[in-house]
């Protein structure tokens, strides 16, 4: 998006995401900070820096990340045992200090090295301006069972933050802040998405006219999972997107009642809702024929074919939904139908996102 020039084009006054699509939020957020004060990478290739940092480079790195896989995705299948450890227990520290002890290279066993390289977090503060844009980041407090945003905001967005939002349950301990033990946002919001509407994330900055969702689970299944590692997969697929389905829900419930005009912004402004027009969502997803051909063990993989794989189709993807953006731009202005981007709401002219 970022190499098509969507910066340009439009007034991003926020970004959110959930686990790695929060690492993902928060270097294109830092990108574009630096570049209204001078700096002149492109905040695209601070996102790809990221990703090959992440990556398995060497081919100690690629056969472990393929052993591991393939591990996985035959104790799933039944064929290996299954052998519950928990991330907080000694005898899973020991191994992983091993193994990065093994590789050496930080970025790739050290989720902490690898944001803190990417984003100076001492150097946010004289970055933001009153018209900057916003990040939001989504987790689950395990204690509590609330849900947590963590908003830049409110000063929120520090290392610990984004490891939160990024602890899966099954690899990293809970992430301790301020008190609270988070996990994986993708309980709680994935991702967040009703916290653009909401001044206590957004504080004085202006609301979005439209919500674009990179959309990465799965909607729709060709039939009923049976095998057990089917299942699995689609478990996961189902709680990444029925949190953001609760939130859209919302918003659409919200489009409806202002355009029937049945509540007045005010009313809303007790819940904590800054709108008084409907906002557009719009998606973005994986291309079917991918999507179709990955399972859950693929999550887990940092193979570079793999990563490459999804790099080439998110771009190809972009390029599919700003080309129907702008033709159904162009008919609107000529009074014709147009392609269209699957939407909540119809499209409409460009204005902040």
């Amino acid at each position: 998006m970022f190499a098509r020039g969507v910066q340009e084009r439009f007034e991003i006054v926020g970004f959110s995401g959930t686990s790695g699509g929060a690492l993902t939020a928060g270097v294109a957020w830092y990108g574009l900070l630096k570049r209204a004060k001078g700096d002149r990478t492109p905040p695209e290739d601070r996102v790809i820096a990221l990703w090959n940092d992440l990556t398995a480079q060497t081919p100690q790195e690629i056969a472990f990340d393929t052993a591991s896989v393939q591990a996985v995705r035959l104790t799933e299948r039944g064929v290996l045992p299954s052998f519950a450890t928990s991330p907080s227990s000694p005898q899973f520290q020991a191994m992983t200090k091993a193994v990065a002890k093994m590789f050496g290279r930080p970025e790739f066993t050290d989720l902490r090295a690898l944001i803190v390289k990417h984003i100076d977090f001492d150097a946010l503060p004289a970055l933001m301006e009153p018209g900057s844009p916003i990040l939001l980041a989504g987790a689950a407090d395990v204690i509590e069972g609330t849900f947590k945003l963590f908003s830049s905001v409110c000063g929120e967005i520090k290392p610990e933050a984004l490891l939160a939002s990024a602890a899966i349950p099954n690899l990293f301990p809970a992430v301790w802040v301020d008190g609270h033990a988070y996990w994986d946002g993708i309980f709680s919001s994935n991702p967040p998405v009703t916290g653009f509407l909401r001044k206590a994330f957004m504080g004085k900055h202006v609301m979005p006219q439209e919500i674009w969702i990179i959309q990465i689970n799965r909607v729709h299944h060709g039939a009923v999972p049976e095998t057990p590692s089917d299942i699995f997969d689609r478990r996961n697929a189902l709680a990444g997107n029925l949190s953001l389905r609760h939130e859209l829900d919302q918003i659409q419930m919200v489009n409806r009642l202002l355009e029937e005009r049945a509540v007045s912004p005010e009313f809303l402004a007790r819940f904590g809702l800054d709108m008084d027009e409907p906002i557009k969502v719009r998606f973005i997803r994986m291309s079917a024929e991918l999507s179709e051909s990955l399972d859950y063990p693929s999550k887990l993989s940092r193979h570079p074919d793999h990563i490459g794989r999804l790099i080439a189709d998110g771009e190809t993807q972009a390029g599919k939904f700003l080309a129907e953006f702008d033709e159904a731009g162009q008919a609107a202005e000529s009074g014709t139908n147009g392609a269209r981007v699957e939407p909540i709401e119809e499209q409409g002219p460009t204005g902040p996102i």
